[in-house]
């Protein structure tokens, strides 16, 4: 099997090991395509050569499908990581994962990723973006956002973790799953990703995920909750160019959470 090296010579220590430990994890249930690690060095990654093919719709309701057993294999806690070190995309922890893993997801998503991010960019969301985007955490800590559409209390999912359709390849074999942030978290996550920045027959990808694992009607106005860390996560890496999207989605979470009751 031909191989793809991704030299990372100056990549920060943990990088590489956090990336093969995701993909061997994701991969672990056999339940959507996910590039195989075939070696791992220090400061190289080789991965199996992958020939990308055009999307189709039927590729997408089946990676819809594959998401939805991928998240329901679940994990050991919110924030739970199969390496010692994670990373969401540049960013390492305390920007990408909980320092140890939660049990609830309220308390996971609000203060161990997104107030952190939140609090170093105060300067570039200025003032007033500020203090809406600390209002709408407030609202995911108070647990607005623990179930789906304000149901119940999800377990905690197996996620890629930054699944923007950039780390989608599209071959014969599906869609298959690259450059993970993999953890556990919650199952609105890798939709929320898929969503923020658009897909390829994404709503296919929705319907098959839904076949697979329903959810209530109005579920997609939940995803700006869990768009808002990647909004976060580019405000820090990219600057203004993400404020003005980060402080609607802070917005949009502040007004669902009021339909919610919250």
């Amino acid at each position: 099997m031909s191989d793809y090296v991704k030299n990372a010579e100056n990549a920060p220590k943990g990088h590489i090991a956090a990336e093969a430990a995701g993909l061997r994890w994701l991969a672990e249930p056999q339940v959507v395509p996910v590039v195989e690690v075939l070696d791992e060095e220090k400061d190289a990654l080789h991965l199996a050569r992958l020939e990308a093919v055009e999307p189709t719709a039927a590729a997408a309701r089946a990676l819809g499908q594959g998401l939805a057993r991928l998240h329901d294999a679940g994990a050991a806690g919110f924030g739970w990581t199969p390496a010692d070190t994670a990373w969401f995309g540049p960013l390492e922890s305390p920007f990408a994962v909980a320092s140890s893993p939660r049990e609830d997801f309220a308390h996971y998503w609000a203060e161990d990723r997104l107030r952190p991010l939140a609090d170093h960019v105060t300067r570039t969301l200025g003032a007033d973006g500020h203090d809406t985007v600390d209002e709408a955490i407030d609202l995911i800590a108070d647990g607005a956002f623990d179930g789906v559409s304000g149901q119940g209390e999800e377990a905690p999912a197996r996620v890629h973790g930054d699944l923007w359709s950039g780390n989608l390849l599209w071959t014969a074999d599906g869609a298959t799953l690259i450059d993970p942030a993999a953890h556990g978290g919650h199952r609105l996550e890798d939709l929320a990703m898929l969503s923020l920045f658009g897909a390829p027959f994404l709503e296919e990808i929705f319907e098959g995920y839904e076949a697979e694992h329903p959810l209530p009607g109005d579920w997609e106005q939940d995803l700006p909750a869990h768009q808002i860390f990647g909004l976060l996560g580019h405000v820090r890496v990219f600057g203004e160019a993400y404020v003005d999207q980060t402080i609607a989605a802070a917005a949009a979470i502040i007004d669902r959470a009021d339909q919610l009751g919250f």
